[in-house]
């Protein structure tokens, strides 16, 4: 099946479930909101919790950093381990650990071939993607305040993301066959990335961000290396190397360090600075609220 034409049909699929549960359990939610303005773009792991520590530190001052502070220096050492784990992982090999299968064999061959064909090309638009979503991850933050509805929330992604992939898909692929679902596999695929992938995955993401940060959800992003590696372990038959146990060793103590920074920052006492923020955050929003009831009137 096309990949262009799956992404097209998961995305729709994720847009119905999650509008259609929306329309059952947010109904209440739905009338209270009043009005919320936005664009919600698409979302396509390495790099990511990176990427969005920069953003949250360094461009929208949603996330604290006090460099004096243990728990800031466990968030900052955790993210750069975790991130080095991660590109540990991924670039080096070492010995073959575990194998399941002949390393000579034909499928082993092909699956070398096509990485080494496009591994610079492939790593163009993954940090695109990483970029892009963890721009996604902290539009989102602000988005769940005023827009607490999060299934609705998540159909409206898949809604756009149904569009832009629909647009790519038709300016890439002509073939009007390329289209045709028939009852085996073709068909199964699109239903399970529509339910699983774009709708249950991307309203768990959303409801953490709400209850937790962005920060606190990208954190286990690179998680996803290590479940790949196992999984190509597993099904693909493809050997697992040093170094990926090593990267997800890495990784694992990152992801603790950045968790156990992020609940020791809770019990740190407040400095004249986080005071003084907590009270200009106070006042934008009852200026707000005051300008949307003056509205209203």
């Amino acid at each position: 099946m096309n990949l262009y034409v799956l992404v097209v049909y998961g995305h729709a699929i994720g847009m119905l479930t999650t509008a259609l549960l929306a329309l059952l359990f947010e109904s209440f939610e739905m009338w209270k909101i009043k009005g919320v303005l936005g664009v919600w773009t698409n979302r396509p792991k390495i790099t990511l919790p990176v990427l969005s520590n920069i953003f949250f530190l360094g461009i929208t001052g949603m996330e604290k950093l006090n460099i004096t502070r243990f728990s800031s220096q466990a968030k900052i050492g955790g993210t750069l381990v975790a991130f080095a784990g991660a590109a540990f992982m991924t670039l080096y090999k070492g010995i073959v650990v575990i194998s399941f299968s002949s390393p000579h064999s034909a499928h082993s061959s092909k699956l070398r071939e096509s990485s080494e064909k496009d591994w610079m090309k492939g790593s163009l638009l993954l940090i695109v993607s990483y970029v892009s979503q963890a721009a996604f991850y902290i539009l989102q933050a602000p988005t769940i305040k005023k827009y607490p509805a999060p299934l609705s929330l998540t159909s409206l992604t898949c809604l756009v993301g149904t569009l832009q992939a629909a647009i790519v898909t038709v300016i890439v692929d002509h073939k009007a066959s390329s289209w045709r679902l028939n009852w085996d596999i073709t068909l199964l695929s699109p239903i399970y990335c529509g339910v699983m992938i774009f709708g249950v995955t991307i309203y768990i993401q959303t409801v953490v961000v709400k209850k937790r940060g962005p920060v606190f959800l990208t954190a286990f992003r690179p998680l996803g290396t290590v479940i790949v590696a196992i999984m190509a372990l597993l099904i693909l038959k493809e050997a697992l190397h040093l170094g990926s146990i090593l990267g997800a060793v890495m990784m694992f103590a990152g992801l603790y360090m950045v968790l156990w920074g992020k609940e020791k920052e809770k019990g740190d006492k407040p400095t004249a600075r986080d005071l003084a923020d907590q009270v200009e955050q106070s006042k934008s929003s009852n200026v707000e609220e005051i300008s949307e009831n003056i509205v209203n009137v």
